[in-house]
């Protein structure tokens, strides 16, 4: 009896971050692997905000000089 709930908590602690996933199938965080790239550079990043809506055009520009000296 003792074992059956040692392996449940065991179960849990391991599998319960990952719903419930074995670890060698990943993690799903919400965003398909063609949405991110880990590898984005800033510049990339703020021609995204810009480009939806997030930053103004001067926003734009001056964080771009900021990032690019």
């Amino acid at each position: 009896m003792i074992m059956c709930i040692a392996m449940v908590i065991f179960c849990l602690l391991v599998f319960g971050r990952r719903g419930f996933r074995p670890p060698w199938m990943g993690y799903y965080d919400g965003h398909h692997s063609s949405e991110r790239s880990e590898s984005e550079t800033p510049l990339e990043i703020l021609k995204k905000r810009y480009a939806n809506g997030e930053i103004s055009k001067e926003e734009f520009e001056q964080i771009k000089i900021d990032i690019s000296s």
